[in-house]
């Protein structure tokens, strides 16, 4: 019945008549909570819709796709090129498949919390968000809804930081700002605070690795507009990151020590043929 003119237009009644306006098409749209079982089969991968459907409620289809593909290229391109085992394509299915599920489940909730459609419970619903924040309505980044990877081609040492998107500060470049990416690339990168100790950044160039990048914040070429890298890194309590092609943080460090562990770990992960995804 909605999907019929009569339908639509008593909907619309309240703002617009035929009289105001020309009705060009209606339709119902069910929304749908899918996951693909398997990501890979051999040769084959899955990414973007043919991996999953989300509800609308956080635009995170086309976002979800996105970071499918991110995550997939950067593994085929260093296949290919030979700098790792074909097993690390085996790291794919597993972090897309957990990550999009628990992404999706939180969609899902938001979905039930602003389509409620009893008054009494929208009320109620209301009153408890309200006391929650204080009486005080806060926005909440959209990045912040979005878990952290949590299995897959990660530092086997836990960390708040650890499997979470990396920030992407301003840099200043004379009189304009441009995004880090821009004169860093985003490949394979360690990150080292501008508040580092030398010891630690020795270690960094020591040991690092033949595709990845050195990105030394207190350069000064390098130089933040806003902040944001040194505010992350105290928050986290570190002073160095790896960050992989795909701006997921693989681990940090805050000595030159715990550095050289996690490199040694991403080496026997990502190149000698070691890496046990989890099921």
């Amino acid at each position: 019945q909605v999907a019929t003119p009569e339908g639509t237009w008593a909907l619309l009644a309240r703002w617009l008549t035929p009289d105001d306006a020309t009705l060009w098409r209606q339709a119902t749209y069910r929304f749908h909570a899918l996951v693909a079982d398997r990501w890979q089969s051999g040769c084959v991968f899955v990414a973007g819709d043919a991996a999953h459907q989300q509800p609308p409620f956080l635009g995170q289809g086309m976002c979800q796709g996105i970071r499918d593909v991110a995550n997939l290229s950067w593994r085929l391109g260093a296949v290919l090129r030979g700098e790792a085992y074909p097993e690390l394509l085996a790291s794919y299915g597993v972090e897309r498949k957990m990550h999009v599920t628990e992404l999706t489940t939180r969609i899902k909730a938001v979905g039930q919390i602003v389509g409620q459609r009893d008054i009494a419970k929208a009320r109620e619903r209301d009153a408890h968000l309200m006391a929650e924040c204080g009486g005080v309505v806060k926005s909440v980044p959209r990045q912040n809804v979005q878990p952290a990877l949590a299995v897959g081609l990660l530092s086997p040492q836990p960390h708040a930081a650890r499997g979470s998107i990396f920030p992407q500060p301003w840099v200043g470049q004379g009189d304009a700002r441009v995004r880090l990416d821009a004169l860093t690339g985003t490949g394979w990168r360690i990150v080292v605070s501008a508040l580092a100790d030398q010891t630690l950044l020795r270690a960094a160039a020591t040991a690092l690795r033949p595709d990845a990048r050195l990105v030394n914040m207190a350069a000064a070429d390098l130089q933040e507009a806003d902040g944001v890298l040194v505010r992350w890194f105290a928050q986290h309590a570190c002073a160095a990151a790896i960050v992989r092609p795909d701006n997921y943080v693989y681990g940090v460090a805050s000595s030159a020590a715990e550095l050289a562990a996690q490199l040694d770990a991403l080496r026997a992960a990502y190149e000698l043929k070691q890496f046990q995804p989890t099921p």
